[in-house]
């Protein structure tokens, strides 16, 4: 019981923290875009650091 509810609070802080996003997109790459190629984990997270310098650099 003690093991359930500690794998459930690691479940939870990696999807908080964006830690499952590679497997996420794993999911949703296998279900809706077959034929395509899958980026490594290393590529998909340099891609997602890409998208997150993208933004608003602004200071306020």
């Amino acid at each position: 019981m003690l093991h359930k509810r500690l794998l459930y609070i690691w479940r939870f802080l990696r999807q908080l923290t964006g830690d499952d996003a590679y497997e996420h997109y794993l999911a949703h790459r296998q279900c809706a875009h077959t034929s395509e190629p899958v980026l490594t984990r290393q590529k998909f997270y340099l891609y997602r650091l890409e998208l997150k310098s993208r933004g608003v650099n602004r200071c306020c």
